[in-house]
């Protein structure tokens, strides 16, 4: 498996780091900040008096109203700094999204309500014994930075220029993480999907080509009319169609009668003409057998060949569907020893130059330099469906058009230069495509079960107000 697969699942990995505001989620951060765990939502960030994470962290060296406690959760304060911090950080947030906050839409109170669930969460997750160790938090501090296409040092020298300090970054980092796997534990258990649910929103799809079509299986008894006889002989082998007709609805065995008595070339298969999709079938034969249950045999049919008795042995539907898969390739180099990041990229750069002017080729170069597992194949990374590789990477490779490259990009595994080769609509099976609808109403509900749950937890915390924030 290549390195920068996805291969880590949801229920043992929790490092993703997030940043929003209060239950309102701020999903340009959350979509680019998911590891592999389609489960997940982004929480709020613990506030602090002294720090407010490592991402987009807010300068709390400017002046801000005078300090005073505004509630208390259980035995844990809330300041009216931490309301105007977290206050601010929203409007930072949504500035750097290209749209502003104004202060008649998110109130001082409304960041309040949104601090009390927060740390009632947070008092739940720590006594519920969850614990993170240094090792998990060193790991995602790592992968943080790489998710921000920067190094470690430049991150946390930009949370020093904003006035904040390392440790506490760290530790809102810490309390971020506990609080997403006490998440991790409540909520995805309590979101149920319905087989009525993953039926209708299969028929609603969009993003995949699904059409549905019905195999079946008819038994046919043939008894042929030859041409230009008189209307006498048509009536007697009328006659002898429909008393055949008559044993198969007393009961006879419909295998034995057409080993008797049919002409057609299924007579010695016991009449059985083989499972096949209903396009496959006669016109006359499907709109006889329309509206037959399985077992049922449809009234007589006269063609132009002759008199048909016809039963409906099985039917099912199958659903067909297509997914865009994506053939890339790459080249990756991980930082390390005499290897910065910041010369991984540049030697990148410098390889993308040499490949679309015609002076290198790419195969060639993955094979000399690339530090994955696909270099021996030049860096061919094979027909993939979507979401088999980790976020940072495949949100750009979606973007290419084949035979486009992608400037150098930043993952948790290092560097990589990835080339769009092709890509190809391919089928899945009526079971594939039940699970990748199942997952998505999972998403969608999660947002709802989630706040459902965290008002729960609330609803059983002690809160006291004290004076209102200003």
């Amino acid at each position: 498996m290549h390195m920068f697969l996805k291969t880590f699942s949801s229920a043992n990995f929790a490092l993703s780091f997030f940043l929003f505001v209060g239950l309102g989620f701020h999903d340009a951060t959350w979509s680019q900040l998911r590891i592999n765990n389609p489960g997940a939502k982004p929480l709020n960030p613990p506030s602090s008096s002294s720090g407010t994470g490592l991402v987009n962290p807010v300068n709390t060296s400017t002046s801000t109203p005078r300090d005073f406690i505004v509630a208390v959760v259980d035995s844990v304060p809330i300041t009216n700094h931490d309301v105007n911090v977290r206050l601010e950080l929203q409007r930072t947030q949504a500035a750097q999204q290209g749209r502003a906050i104004l202060k008649s839409d998110v109130t001082l109170r409304d960041v309040l309500e949104k601090l009390i669930t927060e740390k009632a969460l947070l008092q739940n997750a720590t006594a519920s014994g969850i614990v993170i160790d240094e090792e998990a938090l060193d790991l995602a501090e790592q992968r943080l930075a790489a998710q921000n296409q920067t190094s470690l040092e430049a991150m946390r020298a930009k949370t020093i220029a904003t006035g904040s300090s390392v440790e506490k970054a760290r530790k809102d980092l810490q309390e971020q993480l506990l609080l997403q796997r006490f998440v991790e534990r409540n909520v995805p258990g309590r979101i149920r999907i319905t087989d009525l649910e993953i039926d209708n929103a299969i028929k609603a799809r969009d993003s995949a080509s699904v059409t549905t079509a019905a195999e079946l299986e008819l038994a046919h008894i043939f008894i042929s009319v030859p041409e230009n006889i008189g209307e006498a002989r048509v009536a007697e082998l009328r006659t002898k169609a429909q008393a055949t007709l008559e044993r198969v609805l007393r009961g006879g065995n419909f295998g034995v009668i057409a080993k008797e008595v049919s002409q057609g070339p299924e007579k010695e298969n016991n009449g059985l003409m083989g499972v096949r999709p209903a396009e496959r079938y006669p016109s006359l034969f499907m709109e006889a057998v329309a509206s037959l249950r399985v077992g049922e045999v449809a009234p007589l049919v006269q063609s132009g060949a002759g008199f048909h008795i016809l039963k409906l042995v099985s039917k099912r539907t199958v659903t067909n569907a297509t997914i865009t898969e994506t053939r890339a390739r790459h080249i990756l180099l991980r930082p390390g020893g005499q290897l910065s990041q910041t010369a991984a990229r540049a030697q990148l750069a410098t390889f993308k130059l040499q490949i679309e002017s015609g002076r290198a080729d790419f195969a060639q170069l993955a094979q000399q330099h690339s530090q994955d597992a696909s270099a021996a194949g030049g860096g061919d990374l094979g027909w993939v469906a979507p979401g088999m590789f980790v976020p940072e990477f495949e949100d750009v490779m979606n973007k290419l058009q084949p035979g486009q490259i992608a400037d150098p990009l930043v993952s948790r595994f290092g560097v990589h230069l990835v080339q769009v080769l092709a890509r190809r609509e391919a089928p899945i099976t009526e079971r594939e495509l039940r699970d990748l609808v199942r997952n998505s109403l999972r998403e969608k509900k999660y947002d709802e079960t989630y706040q459902l749950w965290a008002q729960e937890v609330r609803g059983r915390a002690y809160v006291e107000y004290r004076d209102p924030p200003i």
